[in-house]
């Protein structure tokens, strides 16, 4: 199937006749802008050009509102799920699952969402406000076979139930094929030199990738893991706290062999750039995002264009490690009165 031409969401309805009015939610998928970090670059010192992808301009704030969309639609597609009549079950840290909670909720399924227990409260608590059931696994102390185990049990456990497989199923970085990257490509005017993003489920890195290279086949893809769990590189998987990527596997869905370079970026360098981020750019976004952004500074590319994805906002993450010196302050100040 020929990509559609990275227009979905808000650009399909300003370039309609008459009224400029979604039908629902799940119309509002789709283009996000690009913008230049010239602060960063300015005060670093950097001879390259550094573009980030604002994904919280997605309608609940993710690029995984993409995947979501797709993995259900693809499903659709193929007569696997009927609304009403389906229960969706998937693994997510909780940027998936909450893709996949307000599109059910509008398509009129239900979902439940397994997560590692004691990781991502803020997500846990918009899954369950999104009406999901959230099922919590204590994958820290049993890693990830953990979750797999229960989505096995839970097949067998809940009737008419399809399971939403991020790691294995192709239609997610089908989604980044088809829409994000020929946005990227037409935004900035087919001059991107390098595309640089951290692999979670590998579905954006992958997806991205595989279409830029059809475009121009010298693009470099370098991608982003964390130095605590460099799995990808060949390393040994351990705990880390850069949610939403490093898995602790390689995810079948990754195409390594479109992967120019892997480059490791430690937890500590991620929460300092995305408060960096914050503070000299005015980008409220994620841990991810700083990683990503911190791996563009660890390239010498003068002269060059690098796109890099900055995957969620940062309101997520407000009882994460990324807040928690500002939540003490704030906490500490409202005691006094």
């Amino acid at each position: 199937m020929e990509p559609q031409e990275g227009r979905k969401g808000i650009p399909s309805l300003l370039s309609s006749q008459g009224e400029c009015i979604a039908t629902n939610i799940t119309q509002l998928i789709g283009w996000t802008p690009l913008i230049e970090l010239r602060n960063i670059t300015e005060k670093d010192g950097i001879g390259a050009r550094l573009i980030g992808k604002i994904e919280p301009y997605q309608p609940l704030s993710s690029v995984k509102d993409r995947s979501a969309l797709r993995l259900i639609e693809d499903a659709e597609e193929k007569g696997l799920i009927t609304p009403g009549i389906t229960t969706l079950l998937g693994v997510t840290s909780g940027n998936l699952g909450i893709g996949v909670a307000f599109i059910a909720a509008q398509k009129g399924y239900k979902f439940i969402a397994l997560m590692p227990a004691k990781l991502s409260l803020d997500k846990q608590i918009l899954m369950r406000f999104l009406g999901v059931e959230v099922v919590l696994v204590d994958a820290v102390q049993h890693g990830f076979k953990a979750l797999l185990d229960r989505v096995e049990q839970m097949k067998k456990d809940v009737e008419d139930v399809y399971v939403l497989d991020q790691f294995t199923n192709p239609a997610n970085p089908d989604a980044h094929f088809r829409w994000t990257g020929p946005e990227i490509w037409k935004d900035t005017a087919g001059k991107v030199d390098i595309f640089i993003a951290a692999s979670g489920s590998g579905g954006t890195i992958t997806g991205v990738g595989r279409y830029l290279k059809t475009k121009n086949p010298f693009v470099k893809l370098i991608c982003v893991e964390p130095a605590e769990s460099p799995v990808i590189s060949g390393g040994e998987p351990a705990f880390h706290n850069i949610l939403g990527i490093g898995p602790g596997f390689v995810p079948e869905i990754l195409d390594r062999s479109q992967i120019d370079e892997i480059v490791t970026v430690t937890t500590q360098e991620a929460m300092d750039m995305a408060r960096r981020l914050a503070r000299e750019e005015g980008l409220l976004v994620g841990i991810s995002s700083g990683a990503n952004a911190a791996a563009c500074l660890k390239e010498e590319n003068r002269g060059k264009m690098i796109v890099t994805m900055f995957s969620s906002g940062a309101e997520r993450y407000l009882n994460s490690e990324l807040f928690a010196q500002v939540k003490e302050e704030c906490v500490n100040i409202n005691m006094t009165f």
